[in-house]
Order: structure tokens, then C-alpha cells, then sequence
């Protein structure tokens, strides 16, 4: 930031995440923060840093075996934010992907950095020659904004599919885009 920028956002770095010590202990503390502020990830509040890093051990697992890709956003040698592109489909799918765990710290919302990495998810999916990618949100609380924002296409809301991480039911919104060569 400079003094004739006084609201600039500083240049993130994203990059794709491997098993690093420091790297899983700030997943698991961002995942633990977007749970308890009661973002809908598929854990219930109150969620343990063991809990948390367990899940990340799986899933940073699965990224070193090439199902996944998991991208950090990074100030410096702080994690801003995250988000999974989930590559490993049954054999009539292969030419889609997920979009999954979207998650933003705190202290960096409402700043581009979901955006950023929603776009770096979806330049490395159409790199490997996914032309469809879906993804679904928390009707309630969810971030269904930010992906309309983004071009992706409304399918549809199954009410009631999930329990909010601080107890009561949610529905989940459905979203799709075509990219790369399925983008015409």
C-alpha cells in the first residue's frame, strides 16, 4: 500500500498448497475461524484444531496424489484464503470438476480474494481440459453473490440439505459454468 493508495488491497500471491507444516497449521485455523463464524463447510461448530488439521492431512493427501488442487492466497507469509478445485471424477465425468472449501479470513472479506481464487481455480481446471465446473453454496449465509458475480449459472436449491455448523437446516444452491474450450 502506498500513501496515494490508502485503500489498495496489497498484491496476493495464490499458489497452489502442499503438505508444509505452517501451511496446514493455517488451514486449520481458517477452517476452525469460518466454522465458528458460521460458514456452512460441512463441519458442525464447535470444530477442534485436531479435527481441522485431520481434515487437511486428507485432503492435502489427496492433492499430493493429483485428485485435487488446493490454492492458498497469501499476504506475505500469511494465509488470506483458500479454496479446492476437486479433479478426480468416475470415468463419464472427466471433463468436469468441483469447486469446494471455499474460504476467506476474516480480516480479508469483502477484499477480492474469494474472486481472485475462484479465477485461478478455474484457469488451472480448463488448463487441464475441464470445460464444466459446479460447486454449491448455503442458501442461507452462503456466497450464491459471489458466484453469480462470477458467471455461474443457478441450477437449482435442495432445501433442507445441510445443518447450519451452529445447529438448524440449510439449503444448498447449485451452480455450474462451462470454461476453456466448453465456455463457447
Amino acid at each position: 500500500m502506498t500513501e496515494t493508495e490508502p485503500n489498495a488491497v496489497p498484491k496476493l500471491e495464490i499458489r497452489p498448497l502442499s503438505d508444509a507444516p505452517d501451511t496446514r497449521e493455517q488451514l486449520a485455523e481458517l477452517l476452525v475461524h469460518t466454522v465458528a463464524g458460521g460458514g456452512s463447510v460441512g463441519f458442525m461448530h464447535p470444530l477442534t484444531r485436531e479435527a481441522a488439521s485431520a481434515f487437511w492431512d486428507g485432503t492435502l493427501a489427496a492433492a499430493a496424489r493429483g485428485e485435487r488442487i488446493i490454492l492458498g492466497s497469501w499476504d506475505g507469509p500469511s494465509l488470506t484464503g483458500t479454496v479446492t478445485l476437486i479433479l478426480h471424477m468416475p470415468p463419464n465425468q472427466p471433463h468436469r470438476a468441483e469447486i469446494a472449501k471455499m474460504m476467506t479470513h476474516p480480516r480479508w472479506r469483502g477484499q477480492g480474494v474469494a474472486t481472485a481464487l475462484l479465477r485461478a481455480a478455474e484457469a488451472l481446471a480448463a488448463e487441464r481440459g475441464r470445460t464444466l465446473l459446479v460447486l454449491d453454496t448455503a442458501s442461507d449465509g452462503g456466497a450464491a453473490g459471489l458466484y453469480e458475480r462470477a458467471g455461474y449459472t443457478f441450477a437449482g436449491e435442495l432445501p433442507g440439505y445441510a445443518l447450519k455448523p451452529h445447529g438448524g437446516l440449510t439449503g444448498t444452491r447449485l451452480y455450474w459454468k462451462r470454461i476453456g474450450e466448453g465456455a463457447a
